[in-house]
């Protein structure tokens, strides 16, 4: 089987480097969907974890928890110094690309860790942090999760301001989870290419999470970069397999364009997998079914690696 350098938009994994279990990130084992040994063995050159703010955590000590994610993930690559090679601006990018070390870029993943505070954005910034999603499925301090039932409620003003200042310092602005609203808002506030790290297509799966034709177009225009997501529920509510997750491929690329594809497979933050991709090792398979639905060498390179690049290169601070 052919290897291709993948760079995948999405992971849970720094939520288990805080439990004490027989999981070794640095050994390659069957416990969760991702481990170092893994990652290289896949092709990823470049993993984006997500810090995840868990729901018990979001009325109160929602920041607390976010610092304890990133102090878990720092002190697990404390202890194989020689593993993962964490991306901090576009020379940091650069060289992990002509290394062959696997790269790391830190995203949290809902805005309450921000806790309404600006100051705080910038401080995680300063501690690592390159990524934002600005919602889960709920309403935050910046914007309407599109588990809402307020269709008519988007960003808030301090969502406007949170995009801004991350356009200045240079994060990557994440829009998976928000509502149909604060999508069409977040486009038209940010300067910067955003990202929907991980979703699907709604044409073919009409579940939430996914996005419109009229999404795929707008996130286009705005030079930004869908991550095809392996969670079952986005590819088809009653029988997802690889087969139908490579129809949602074929359709974001004719509504989109093959230029703002790409990975967001959301290991380790689903529970059910589509069989031949149990684990981050089935993503080799999933690309040879792009080659047998006709993509070329170049749009299945631009599909595993290049856009997520071109928006990365756009965004990160230059050192």
């Amino acid at each position: 089987m052919l290897k291709h350098k993948i760079v995948d938009a999405h992971c849970d994994t720094v939520g288990f480097f805080q439990e004490k279990s027989d999981y070794d990130f640095f050994a390659r084992n069957n416990k969760h969907h991702i481990d170092l040994p893994r990652l290289k063995e896949s092709g990823i050159i470049l993993q984006v974890f997500a810090l995840y703010i868990k729901e018990e955590y979001k009325a109160a000590g929602s920041l607390a928890y976010c610092l304890r994610l990133l102090d878990s993930y720092y002190r697990t690559m404390q202890r194989f110094p020689g593993g993962l090679r964490t991306i901090y601006s576009r020379t940091d990018l650069i060289n992990a690309l002509n290394s062959s070390r696997t790269a790391a870029l830190l995203s949290v993943e809902g805005g309450e860790a921000l806790e309404g505070e600006l100051a705080v954005l910038r401080m995680l910034f300063r501690l690592g942090i390159r990524g934002l999603g600005l919602t889960w499925n709920h309403k935050n301090q910046l914007a309407t999760g599109l588990g809402e039932k307020d269709p008519h409620s988007g960003l808030t003003p301090f969502g406007r301001q949170v995009i801004r200042e991350m356009n200045c310092i240079g994060m990557l602005v994440d829009l998976a989870h928000i509502n149909r609203q604060g999508f069409f808002e977040a486009l038209e506030t940010s300067s910067a290419p955003v990202v929907v790290s991980h979703a699907n297509a709604q044409a073919f799966c009409n579940h939430p999470r996914n996005l419109t034709d009229d999404q795929l177009r707008a996130l286009s225009q705005a030079g930004g970069v869908i991550g095809m997501s392996c969670c079952p529920h986005f590819v088809d509510s009653k029988n997802p397999t690889m087969d139908k997750l490579l129809d949602h491929f074929v359709h974001v690329a004719e509504v989109a364009g093959v230029d703002y594809l790409g990975i967001g497979a959301d290991f380790d933050g689903i529970e059910q997998v589509i069989e031949g991709l149990e684990d981050v090792t089935g993503l080799p398979r999933l690309i040879e079914g792009l080659v047998k639905r006709g993509f070329s060498r170049e749009e299945i390179a631009k599909i595993t690696h290049t856009n997520f690049i071109r928006v990365l290169e756009k965004v990160l601070p230059t050192t």
